[in-house]
């Protein structure tokens, strides 16, 4: 959903807030006394399994056996006979590798972990927990019809119903306020199973829920927790109590659509965090204050790299300067291809309806594409490049001797996103991408993809990005033959360990056509970003009904889709905040500023300017009546990486005065020896500086070499 601010006034028209509270409030009433029927069976149960004392062995992670009572004992009680730091520190379980709240009883034999904030599972649901209470505050506060709320990677958010109504900014501390309520008191989270019929009768008041219920499959365990007034349809788990919350934000509201459906109910999303320590409270706030600062879209239009105007939504308008950035990239991934031999190519952008039907677009994905009529015949703009390369493989016939055939594409493409999605450059409707696939033989899979690998090892490396990978495997309702599905797994198996990098595993997460591996990238903040990607698709072959001639017939080819930077807007985005706008040379769009002491010096300026734009790289010289150290300042905060000052002795030397935005000073230089340091760290594209800094101070050298 959208990240713009929903801070619209509210509208006067209508029930007040408080009204709407005291007409929902019998409606909340009524699922705690309903909560309370449906668990007076759980307790029953609970005292029939005391009485039984059926024991049961439950193997901790070190292989410790715990004896325990089976419908009785919880994993807290067991984390409390281990230590009671261990318990303090506890939030989830996992039993026999299903997370597991720590008050549920143990079912009976089993393997049992303990989870704390620092695992993935832990924060999973301390945040899922907490979008509980914020439901909470949302109803006490504004009488809302709440729909779903998840844990997202950092935080929370939780959907709601307001009709009308819309929330302000100055919402958030009455919010936040109604939630550090809930947490002082401790609300026990409690839990307990019911049919569909009982669930639905709870939430009779509630359409979204409703339809939540109503679609849930037959077989499935249909589970409520209670904490406090509030109740919820959920799966759990859950922290034991609301006072595990030590501290509690509210981050921003926005504006979102049931199921993510322009057509559907309009929502309000609001979004919060929670730690167990205040001093994590603070650590991610002073992070998020830098990732303010390091904004793209603030640091994009300062530098005068891109804007977005009304005329054109979700398309970037890339400034002289941006399109340096943009053309750098594009350059060096062309250099890539060259190296591991790929062979660009060039495809339509508007293609009849026909292909989309073919590659199962047109039934699966028209919502998003841009489609019109041309001589009576539906036409639309190409979201991705895969049908088009199918279309230029099967041109003529193939043999297996040219196999693999790498086809690399760099074509506009569109892609029609809600207006409320739309973000920066991160969520865009026009873009490219570095787009290839790779048409192969089964028995070429591992090495073509162990070569795309390492091709992208090097190129986060060049940018600073570091990654991590996971191997995601065949779903439920998988298309294909079981064999062609294990071989691949297999050889996507063994490519990751190859690599020699750790790499995870996503079960049943591929797409239905083919397995995948997921890369995920890190910037300086350790924000999360999912860029690059590498996805075996076994079904667009047989849509296409592509092939290639074999020595004994013909075979169908597998088709690698793979990315590094994935869209380049989206890549130049997250580089901008990455480097927080201090470009390294190679990348830069402000690689060099001359700056003359005089007027007297501005002809042998112009002449540097000259030699260095003849050298290839990006150029100033500041011709200003300004006194030489605000140019020199005015340079540094521009991001110009070298700013070489000149006057009427380095005229006459043929030097120039080396100076860094850094504010070192690295004194005096042949303008030819600067000119070839420079020209290696842009071959090189190091991330920093080819000039060591000096070991006095740029104040005292400043006055030395001036």
């Amino acid at each position: 959903m959208g990240e713009e601010s929903a801070a619209v006034a509210k509208k006067p028209e209508g029930p007040s807030f408080q009204e709407l509270v005291e007409q929902k409030t019998p409606y909340y009433n009524k699922r705690v006394e309903l909560f309370c029927q449906y668990r007076k069976r759980h307790d029953d149960e609970l005292e029939a399994a005391k009485v039984a004392d059926v024991k049961a062995k439950v193997v901790l992670p070190d292989g410790a056996v715990k004896e325990v009572v089976k419908g009785v004992t919880t994993p807290l009680d067991i984390a409390k006979g281990i230590s009671k730091k261990l318990a303090q520190n506890a939030i989830v379980a996992k039993v026999d590798g299903e997370v597991w709240d720590m008050f549920r009883p143990i079912e009976g034999d089993c393997s049992l972990a303990i989870c704390d904030f620092n695992t993935e599972e832990g924060k999973e649901t301390y945040w899922h927990s907490s979008a509980h209470v914020l439901g909470q505050a949302l109803e006490l506060e504004y009488g809302v019809d709440l729909t779903i709320g998840p844990a997202i990677e950092e935080g929370f958010y939780y959907d709601c119903y307001m009709g009308d109504k819309t929330l302000a900014d100055s919402d958030k501390d009455k919010i936040k306020k109604r939630m550090e309520l809930a947490v002082k008191e401790k609300q026990t989270f409690e839990r307990v199973v019911v049919s569909r019929d009982e669930a639905l009768s709870m939430f009779l008041e509630n359409k979204f829920k409703v339809e939540l219920i109503s679609n849930l499959p037959d077989d499935v365990v249909i589970s409520l927790y209670r904490n406090g007034p509030m109740v919820d349809l959920c799966h759990g788990p859950h922290v034991p109590n609301t006072g595990y919350l030590k501290a509690v934000a509210v981050n921003q509201s926005s504006r979102a659509y049931w199921r993510a459906d322009v057509k559907k109910d309009h929502l309000m999303r609001v979004y919060g965090i929670t730690f167990p320590e205040p001093k994590l409270m603070k650590e991610y706030q002073h992070r998020i204050e830098e990732a303010k600062k390091r904004d793209h879209r603030t640091v994009g239009l300062n530098q005068e790299l891109f804007f977005f105007h009304h005329l054109s939504p979700g398309s970037a308008f890339f400034l002289p300067h941006g399109a340096r950035v943009y053309n750098t990239l594009t350059e060096y991934i062309r250099e890539k291809y060259w190296e591991f031999e790929y062979d660009e190519v060039i495809s339509p952008n508007i293609y009849n309806f026909d292909l989309w039907k073919t590659s199962g677009h047109a039934d699966h994905y028209k919502d998003n594409m841009f489609s019109f009529d041309i001589d009576n015949a539906e036409f639309g703009l190409k979201p991705m490049n895969c049908p088009g390369h199918c279309v230029m493989f099967n041109m003529r016939k193939r043999s297996f001797r040219e196999l693999p055939l790498r086809l690399a594409d760099f074509g506009v493409l569109h892609r029609n996103e809600a207006s409320g999605a739309l973000h920066g450059l991160t969520r865009v409707r026009r873009f490219q991408q570095d787009d290839a696939h790779i048409f192969c033989r089964e028995d070429q899979i591992e090495a073509e993809v162990g070569k795309f690998l390492g091709m992208m090892n090097e190129i986060y490396g060049v940018l600073g990005l570091e990654y991590e990978m996971a191997l995601s495997t065949r779903p439920e309702g998988y298309l294909g033959e079981l064999e062609l599905w294990n071989k691949a797994e297999a050889a996507l198996e063994n490519t990751l360990n190859k690599t020699g990098r750790e790499w995870k595993l996503n079960p049943a997460d591929g797409a239905f056509y083919g397995p995948k591996i997921d890369i995920t990238v890190f910037d300086a903040l350790r924000r999360r970003f999912q860029c690059a990607t590498v996805q075996l698709d076994f079904q667009l072959p047989i849509r296409f009904n592509l092939s290639y001639a074999t020595e004994e017939g013909s075979a169908k080819p597998v088709i690698i889709h793979r990315a590094i930077m994935g869209s380049m807007e989206r890549m130049i985005a997250i580089l901008t905040e990455h480097f927080a706008g201090k470009w390294p040379f190679w990348l830069s769009p402000r690689q060099i500023m001359i700056v003359p002491i005089s007027d007297h010096s501005a002809e042998y300026a112009l002449s540097v300017k000259s030699m260095c734009r003849k050298a290839g790289f990006h150029v100033d010289c500041d011709l200003t009546d300004k006194k030489m150290q605000k140019k020199v300042r005015e340079s540094q905060l521009a991001q110009y990486n070298y700013i070489l000052v000149v006057g009427e002795e380095e005229a006459k030397q043929g030097t120039v005065n080396v100076r860094t935005r850094d504010n070192h000073v690295h004194g005096q230089h042949p303008i030819t020896h600067v000119l070839a340091k420079l020209a290696e760290e842009k071959a090189t594209r190091s991330n920093d500086t080819c000039f060591k800094a000096p070991e006095a101070p740029a104040k005292e050298v400043e006055a030395m070499s001036i």
